[in-house]
């Protein structure tokens, strides 16, 4: 016989403001099994958690339902209390009566009426709990890095600084991601390359992280702690073991009319490169669409004068399997492509480019070795707009940029101006702008000397339009201020354009079963409590993947990052969630649906004499690992015959549930 205990929280106000905590308590305790019912201000405090302990005992209960907020937030701590009363903490139910009915109804009434139906649902659930034990598996004490970024790096050194294996996979062929393709930092305006060389280095000379570049995951499969994963590592055409990065084959390439990625596509490169003169790791790579030995089989001069003899012309992509205990995204960002906004004329000038190519206009290894020269004759631009948010902040309605704010593109504006007004104090430089936002450490004193003290012209509003006319480029605004139009003649025209999680991202949300928003930013577990974690177990958040964000915030995040997986990594074994599916195999007729849908790869087919009631013969069934079902529940929607079954939320506590809700 059941002795059911109803504890119900009032949160404070977040539920006794719209519902009657007391009449629920009262209308619950008249519940068949229920032997106790009571309501406290805060009952995940360590008073309230008490109070529920002291009624296991006093009562001598077989379940606990607890009506509060959501099980995302407070499951766990629950279980922890019933189980050290003795019970058995699977034999515990939360009805969440704050997010799906305090928070969302004005009526107390109502709220109140709601409150009641969710517990009944979750005491006829209970009903038909029964105890569940949880079993262990090992952990496999190495960490997968997906991004070579920053972020990426850094998480790698926290976590190899703890005593780890850590591999970096980037598809690029060297990492430092888009950090490494910018010339000086917001607020400080020191070098970029100046603080992340030395990051890239460290990393490349750590016993512990192994650096996999020109590289893409290719399938992950398994869970937390034990994961499987298969890297394809394209062929460079060099051996990395020979090459000394001499940059010979570069000077010697006859093809140099490859745009160069790394310049954002300002200017040309060789078949045959090193990105960037710090690149790590410090090997050419061939590009086999631009090569003219691979496509034609003539040339191989880059062999010939390579006295490492590290050229090779038959390499092959290579499959590499690892395991891993846990995984960090850390896939960053690219600027959005600005083409659609054809009234800002980014496709019809040179003289209009993005803040990204500027960053390369203005760089010392950029295409103009760091002096600013106008794309289209390479003369020096004496007035320069900037025009803020584009394709940031847009309607939805309009497809044609991002409804979210970037967030860094203020600052680096901001940074822009003052370089330029520095360098070029002969220049006249203009920003448009709907709202100036700096809400990090030092930002807002960073803005306000961009237009004090260099004398930017800031002005609030939107331009409407950007057109060639004799040699320059008329740039038609409004100024929301002063209430008039404007336009100006300039000579460059430079779009602070939106930045978007990188293309690769969406497929590798995809093989981790993480989760990500309508964006494709990858979503956090609790974006409050849980900033840096997915929601898939194992699976850990770096950088911009996760959201907009600057390189301190970047960083910050890396190590919170980072320190989720040692934390994950110190433990020898984990405890699984039991949870889990399970056959019926009396029920199975082994038609392989349910091993079809299986995202963990849990379930698996075997031949095997079945004994029943008036049975007895070999038959395929299939079979649940529950060391790797992870209970998401697809199977037991997808069964036909309805074999397969989830341990705590079968289908009977299901329907249990139904009709307790039902009946009101």
């Amino acid at each position: 016989m059941e002795r059911i205990g109803v504890f119900v929280c009032h949160c404070g106000t977040n539920i006794a403001a719209t519902v009657d905590v007391e009449a629920v308590a009262q209308a619950l305790g008249r519940e068949e099994g229920v032997v106790c019912s009571a309501n406290y201000q805060y009952m995940c405090s360590a008073a309230g958690q008490k109070l529920i302990q002291d009624a296991i005992h006093e009562h001598q209960l077989t379940g606990v339902v607890v009506c509060s907020c959501s099980p995302r937030m407070h499951e766990a701590t629950f279980r922890k209390t019933v189980a050290g009363a003795g019970l058995n903490p699977y034999m515990l139910e939360i009805a969440n009566i704050r997010e799906q009915c305090s928070w969302i109804h004005k009526d107390k009434d109502e709220a109140t009426k709601k409150a009641i139906v969710l517990g009944r649902s979750a005491i006829a659930k209970l009903r038909h709990d029964a105890p569940l034990q949880s079993s262990t598996s090992p952990v496999t004490k190495r960490c997968l890095v997906i991004g070579g970024g920053i972020a990426g790096i850094q998480t790698a050194l926290d976590v190899a600084d703890a005593g780890f294996e850590v591999d970096i996979v980037e598809k690029r062929p060297t990492i430092g991601g888009r950090m490494a393709q910018l010339d000086k930092t917001f607020p400080t305006l020191d070098c970029s390359a100046c603080i992340l060389t030395p990051k890239m280095v460290e990393a490349s000379q750590s016993e512990r992280i192994h650096i996999i570049s020109y590289a893409e995951v290719e399938k992950v499969s398994g869970f937390v702690g034990n994961f499987k994963a298969t890297i394809r590592k394209k062929a460079r055409y060099v051996d990395e073991a020979k090459c000394t990065g001499c940059a010979l084959c570069m000077t010697k390439c006859p093809s140099k009319k490859g745009l160069n990625e790394f310049n954002m596509n300002l200017d040309h490169r060789p078949a045959i490169r090193i990105p960037f003169a710090q690149a790590i790791p410090n090997v050419a790579v061939i590009d086999p669409e631009q090569c003219i030995k691979l496509k034609t089989g003539k040339c191989g001069i880059c062999e010939k004068v390579c006295a490492a003899g590290a050229i090779n012309y038959k390499q092959q992509d290579e499959l590499i399997e690892r395991e891993y205990g846990a995984i960090v995204v850390a896939t960053g960002y690219q600027p959005m492509n600005v083409d659609a906004l054809n009234e800002f004329g980014y496709c019809d000038n040179k003289d209009v480019v993005t803040s990204l190519e500027l960053e390369r206009l203005m760089n010392a290894a950029g295409p103009t070795g760091g002096t600013l020269l106008r794309p289209s004759d390479g003369k020096h631009p004496k007035t320069i707009v900037f025009i803020q948010c584009v394709g940031s902040r847009c309607d939805e309605n309009t497809k044609r940029g991002k409804p979210y704010c970037s967030k860094i593109c203020c600052m680096y504006t901001a940074k822009h101006a003052m370089l330029i007004r520095e360098k070029y104090p002969d220049t006249d430089v203009h920003v448009f702008f709907i709202d100036v936002r700096t809400p990090g450490k030092n930002f807002d004193e960073f803005y306000r000397r961009a237009a004090e003290q260099y004398g930017v012209d800031y002005i609030k509003g939107m331009v409407g339009k950007v057109a060639g006319h004799d040699g320059k480029l008329l740039v038609q605004g409004s100024d929301l201020i002063n209430g008039r139009q404007v336009k100006i003649d300039a000579d460059l025209v430079v779009l602070a354009a939106a930045i978007e999680p990188d293309p690769t991202a969406r497929s590798i949300g995809t093989m981790l079963t993480a989760s990500m928003d309508t964006n494709d930013f990858f979503t956090e577990a609790h974006p409050k409590l849980r900033p840096v974690e997915s929601p898939t177990a194992g699976v850990f958040l770096s950088g911009v993947c996760q959201g907009p964000k600057d390189i301190p915030e970047t960083v910050a995040q890396a190590g919170a990052a980072a320190s989720k997986v040692i934390g994950l990594l110190n433990k020898n074994e984990l405890v699984n969630n039991p949870c889990v599916a399970h056959s019926d195999e009396l029920l199975c007729n082994g038609c392989s649906q349910c091993e079809k849908v299986c995202p963990y790869g849990a379930i698996t087919y075997v031949d095997k004499e079945v004994r029943g009631v008036g049975v007895r013969e070999v038959r395929r069934v299939a079979q649940v690992n529950p060391v790797v079902c992870q209970g998401c529940g697809a199977c037991t929607v997808t069964c036909p015959s309805g074999a397969m079954d989830l341990k705590g939320f079968s289908n009977q506590q299901i329907m249990a549930e139904v009709d307790a809700i039902c009946k009101w």
